[in-house]
């Protein structure tokens, strides 16, 4: 009897699959069938890798209807080796989610597998049926997998929407629906392959454009057309535009919320202010008012506003909203829109700083550092100073000059790590300087007090440190971003990754993108994996060796692999070894897509500080200075032998030769403050011990011994243990891709 039923129910299965629609038969089962959403699902992109990878978090699909929501999920269904539970939100009910849950955990306890439940329609779920699945996504019983037509930041749950990634699927572009239009024609099993069918060009279009990016309602309105039609003598379907204009009439439009509307209207106000234009901030703010806002909701959005977006740049804003929202309590309305206006023009006209932010820095370092112990001088040594020595060491500030001294306050691993950056914007433009000031001379006492530690972390750390101020490195990336405009979905190539400023920077702005980084030698690919090893998995970068033998790229695979496409490629100093420029611009043009950018941010060591610079001349010395000069100027002018030379035309040059058409460029000059140690000053005078020449190397070609050492001697005496006002060039290019 059992056998008999499993023929019928096998028999009906069969059936409803024939008889099943074309839009539903043609659905694409893997990846690679797979059209459209190139932004979340080429090769390389973070969606891809996942579902490729069986690494799956909870997602949510968002996106109108016929764009792949639902496909998407059966394609997960395919791969994963996790146990897949699909339900609806329009036919399902708290019964039949707790039936998955109870199957999940089962699933669990016997095979120790993961399950996915996917929900179409999530949207359509009451709070009560949404909140009985947190729990169970939070414990990790079921990875969600939702698709709605619906904002999901608006009609789903908020904790659940913030325990999954988001992505947003768009309208088919035209040559998609074109391409799902001709695998529907050519296709035996599904489609109608084993047909002869032909379509106008004019049909073809029309179909195409009142599809309207649906490549659902493509499909259907094509079904209607070819069964519908009568077939000619030599059993061909002749389908013209007439045929075409009655099968797809128009597409219904999806219906628009009020509280789209509301979300819209605050974004406006609150982007306007951020922006500094008191007009549109009254304009939205007047709207919102009309429209029966209550306004105790704009109050809490300035009160957020004042300290979120102007900070320390004018204290003073929260204590005026904070007065003017407590004014409107007592008045009420209608005279208490004087109290909401007065608050928007205050801040909408206020200087504008969000370097608050910098607490979620220091939130996210907690989160991801291990628990590192404080220091000892700074611990209470009120109850353990004679057993442990708590506390000893300890430099009360206020018994020092200005109130302040230079002291380790962060553990030791985050010693240089700096959370927060003061803006040049009203109050906080005035206390900058003396942050700035204060840091730096916090890392000069940090390397007095370490050098010959053996440490080799701390000697990588320091060498940056010396190298780069964190105020150049800051000056650069802000500069730099500040002139790149990111999507969410890019792959970005960050080359000579090393120091990771401009990998964390790309992480920050790319959320949901792909980023890969360059590094050079081993001991950088492990230092950055170990950095990011704490994060999940896919918001960590991929780190590629990039080794080059005789010119060659000999290893990267992100540069070798060609399938993988970047939109943007990044760097900072990425073209220091020269004999290797040309190679990696060619094959950086040949990874870039057809619309990919790269941006370069160079050092010009020619235009950068000479040392000759910090050596006071006089009448004893003036030939000796004379000779220095003139070393320098053969070091920066006529030596071809390493990256010192080279100059913007010649960066101009390989480019177009890559294959690149380079942009206007932009030189920029810095000056940051740099502690030079004496150990800094002896690498200056190292003779025959590296691959580059030294700054003693070229001296011997015109100096005695006795002079150099007279010079070395000299630097010792004015710049050893001293903060110096560094000067560096820097020459900024843009490069698109020749078409």
């Amino acid at each position: 009897m059992k056998d008999t039923q499993d023929i019928f129910d096998y028999s009906l299965q069969e059936q409803l699959k024939e008889g099943a629609p074309l839009a539903d038969r043609m659905r694409p089962q893997t990846l690679d069938q797979f059209v459209g959403q190139n932004h979340i699902l080429s090769p390389g992109r973070l969606l891809r890798r996942a579902i490729q990878a069986d690494q799956l978090s909870s997602l949510i699909f968002f996106g109108p209807p016929g764009t792949g929501k639902t496909t998407l999920a059966r394609i997960i269904a395919n791969t994963t080796k996790a146990q897949f539970v699909s339900l609806n939100a329009v036919l399902s009910g708290v019964k039949d989610i707790r039936a998955g849950i109870a199957s999940a955990e089962t699933f669990r306890k016997e095979y120790a597998r993961k399950t996915i439940l996917f929900i179409d329609e999530v949207h359509r779920f009451n709070k009560a049926q949404q909140d009985a699945l947190l729990p169970h996504v939070e414990n990790g019983t079921v990875i969600l997998i939702g698709a709605t037509t619906e904002n999901p930041y608006f009609e789903v749950n908020k904790a659940l929407v913030s325990r999954s990634r988001i992505f947003q699927l768009g309208s088919l572009e035209d040559k998609d629906l074109e391409k799902v239009l001709e695998l529907a024609l050519k296709d035996k099993e599904r489609g109608y392959g084993d047909k002869s069918i032909e379509i106008e060009h004019a049909a073809k279009k029309h179909l195409v454009q009142v599809a309207n990016g649906d490549a659902r309602a493509l499909l259907n309105a094509l079904e209607l057309a070819v069964e519908t039609s009568e077939t000619g003598k030599d059993g061909t379907v002749f389908i013209n535009l007439e045929i075409a204009e009655e099968s797809i009439q128009r597409k219904a439009v999806l219906y628009d919320k009020d509280g789209d509307a509301h979300f819209d209207t605050i974004s406006a106000f609150i982007k306007s202010m951020r922006g500094s234009d008191p007009d549109a901030a009254l304009y939205w703010m007047a709207k919102m008012v009309y429209g029966g806002e209550d306004p105790r909701f704009l109050f809490r959005r300035m009160i957020i506003f004042a300290s979120e977006d102007i900070g320390m740049a004018d204290p003073n804003a929260l204590q005026v909203v904070m007065s003017a929202a407590q004014a409107f309590d007592y008045v009420g309305m209608p005279e208490g829109r004087f109290h909401l206006a007065q608050a928007c023009l205050y801040l909408s006209t206020a200087p504008k700083s969000n370097s608050g932010f910098a607490f979620f820095d220091a939130l996210d370092a907690v989160q991801k550092e291990k628990n590192e112990e404080v220091p000892n001088h700074i611990k209470d040594g009120n109850r353990d100073k004679e057993g442990f020595g708590h506390g000893e060491g300890y430099m009360y500030p206020h018994a020092y000059k200005d109130h302040w001294v230079a002291q380790q306050y962060l553990p030791d691993v985050l010693q240089g790590r700096i959370f927060y950056q003061p803006s040049d914007q009203g109050y906080e433009s005035g206390i900058k300087q003396t942050v700035i000031q204060r840091r730096e001379t916090q890392i000069a006492a940090l390397l007095n007090s370490s050098e010959g530690s053996g440490d080799k972390q701390h000697e990588y750390w320091q060498g940056r440190t010396l190298g780069n101020t964190a105020e150049l490195l800051a000056d650069i990336r802000n500069f730099v971003f500040n002139r790149i405009s990111f999507q969410p979905y890019q792959m970005v190539l960050v080359l000579n990754a090393g120091d990771g400023v401009f990998l964390g920077e790309a992480l920050r702005q790319v959320r949901e993108g792909t980023i890969y980084g360059l590094v050079r030698n081993q001991q950088e690919k492990a230092l950055l994996e170990k950095h990011f090893s704490s994060s999940d998995y896919l918001d960590r970068p991929i780190i590629d060796l990039l080794e080059v033998d005789n010119g060659k790229i000999k290893t990267a695979p992100s540069l070798l692999n060609d399938d993988t496409q970047f939109d943007i490629a990044i760097g900072r100093n990425a073209l220091s070894k020269s004999e290797s420029n040309l190679e990696l611009l060619t094959t950086i043009a040949k990874v870039l897509t057809k619309d990919g950018s790269l941006f370069l941010v160079e050092s010009i060591p020619a235009e950068g500080q000479r040392l000759s610079e910090f050596m006071a001349e006089s009448k004893t010395n003036s030939e000796l200075m004379a000779k220095v000069r003139n070393v320098e100027q053969t070091i920066y002018g006529v030596n071809k032998d390493d990256h010192s030379s080279w100059d913007g035309k010649e960066l101009e040059k390989q480019l177009r030769k890559a294959g690149l058409l380079p942009g206007k460029q932009q030189k920029t000059a810095f000056f940051n403050k740099t502690m030079i140690t004496k150990n800094k000053i002896d690498q200056w005078f190292e003779i025959g011990k590296k691959t580059s020449k030294s700054f003693a190397d070229f001296l011997g070609a015109q100096l005695s011994n006795e002079e150099i050492e007279k010079i070395k001697q000299h630097l010792h005496f004015i710049l050893a243990g001293k903060v110096v006002r560094w000067k560096s060039s820097w020459l900024f290019v843009k490069a698109k891709k020749k078409p």
